[in-house]
């Protein structure tokens, strides 16, 4: 018979938004079973943000290097993964040990499990023998694997995913890519600019489809400079594993590589939770919540379940506004107009709100001011790298959407980000002094040019 002891609160997955939701509460004061059957702290440590851009580090260090001569002298550049699969392995990840990760959870008085959790009634969870009864409720922050599509012959070959794209210690000399979202587009600079042959397949028209086209027209431009074949438009029909990979897509065409990277979006992990003991459906692409993060009674959902955006700040915003609704401490609700995100290749493509043509289907007076960034004092400064834009989306006297490509295009967002936020008056914009030069003086050049 299984051992049923009573806690206040389970938490489901221990990722980004699970680690954070739990020990906060734990800290509260709270009895808090955390429950993680992989390793606590989730894809970002691990598999995501942090390894992955010590791999654009790297990769831009090489571009940069490259840029010596016209600027500064010569330079010779002989590219090693060694280093960068050392630091992966013994900085980022401790080897792929999360040691730290659970004794920073337990350190804040939360109880860890490693197991694998299953609802079985509304507050009940089952781990392994063990069955807690949770009497303020269950948070799921399960987060996200990456999907893998259907194609013909491509189950059971040995594909990558962005965990072992991170995890490798050798590179390939070539590579296919499918998918050419944010993930896709990062991997393949970064292995491009070490020497391996790379070819995306995007389905959609263009890469970065989710963003403004001029972001796309940017990132292509780059990623040809560095050697990357995109091909947009096209499906991948069938794959061939032997000594490679052989790509067949709808047009006919093939393409092939020694290794294949599958990069075609993240898809939430709930199947096999028995979410439907509570009245969820498991099936769902991703879980509905209110503004308190409640995707029922007495259960709360967090982080890339929720489907606001596979992004560590998103985790973090939405445990914050969870724990406060468990902890009955109020404040503001979740409020998405905001949300930034970034595309970490060279140039970094900041972006913030809605782009243009979203805007334009919300209806309203849409106005787009947009300025080159090489045309701005620092863009022109700083000579070869400086490619990107900034484009700014206002809708009567607010912005509600911005793009920052360029060298900081990652950093020059968070101003936008504000306006948007704090919903802060074009008239107001306009008088903001800009420090000279810099790259974020570009949004005023920007906002001057709102048509």
């Amino acid at each position: 018979m299984a051992d049923v002891r009573n806690v206040d609160v389970v938490v489901i997955g221990l990722g980004v938004g699970g680690e954070e939701a739990g020990g906060r509460l734990a800290a509260a004061g709270l009895d808090v079973i955390g429950v993680e059957h992989r390793l606590v702290g989730g894809e970002c440590p691990y598999w995501g943000c942090i390894p992955t851009k010590m791999m654009v580090r790297a990769g831009s260090a090489l571009a940069e290097a490259r840029r010596i001569p016209g600027l500064a002298g010569d330079s010779t550049v002989t590219p090693d993964w060694a280093p960068v699969a050392r630091r992966i392995r013994e900085q980022a990840t401790d080897n792929w040990d999360d040691k730290v990760a659970v004794d920073r959870f337990t350190g804040k008085g939360g109880h860890f499990v490693r197991g694998t959790a299953t609802v079985t009634g509304p507050g009940r969870v089952r781990v392994g023998d063990v069955s807690y009864v949770a009497s303020r409720g269950v948070v799921v922050a399960t987060g996200t694997a990456a999907f893998i599509p259907p194609i013909d012959g491509l189950a059971g070959t040995p594909y990558w995913t962005n965990r072992e794209a991170v995890e490798t210690t050798v590179l390939p000399s070539s590579l296919v890519i499918l998918g050419g979202g944010a993930i896709g587009c990062e991997f393949a600079q970064v292995f491009a600019r070490f020497g391996v042959q790379v070819t995306i397949v995007e389905g959609s028209g263009r890469i970065l489809a989710m963003e403004e086209p001029e972001s796309s027209e940017v990132a292509a431009a780059v990623l040809a400079a560095d050697g990357v074949t995109v091909r947009t438009g096209v499906h991948s029909s069938s794959v061939v594993h032997s000594d490679g990979f052989t790509v067949t897509l709808d047009d006919g065409s093939t393409v092939t590589g020694e290794k294949l990277l599958v990069a075609t979006g993240r898809t939430a992990r709930l199947k096999d939770l028995g979410l439907e003991t509570i009245g969820l459906d498991p099936a769902a692409r991703f879980l509905d919540t209110d503004d308190r993060m409640r995707a029922g009674d007495k259960v709360w959902a967090v982080g890339d379940v929720t489907g606001h955006g596979a992004f560590t700040h998103m985790a973090m915003y939405e445990a914050d506004i969870a724990v406060r609704d468990i902890l009955g401490q109020g404040g503001p609700g979740a409020d998405y107009r905001a949300l930034p995100r970034v595309t970490f290749i060279d140039p970094e493509i900041g972006a913030v709100g809605l782009t243009e043509k979203q805007a334009r289907d919300a209806g309203g007076d849409v106005r787009v001011g947009q300025v080159q960034l090489s045309y701005t004092s620092r863009g022109f400064v700083h000579g070869p790298g400086n490619e990107g834009f900034i484009k700014v989306v206002a809708s009567g006297d607010r912005l509600v959407g911005a793009t920052t490509a360029g060298p900081a295009g990652g950093e020059m967002i968070g101003a936008l980000a504000v306006a948007i936020h704090g919903e802060v008056p074009l008239s107001t914009l306009a008088s903001q002094i800009w420090a000279y030069p810099t790259f974020h003086r570009g949004i005023g050049d920007a906002l001057k040019t709102l048509a």
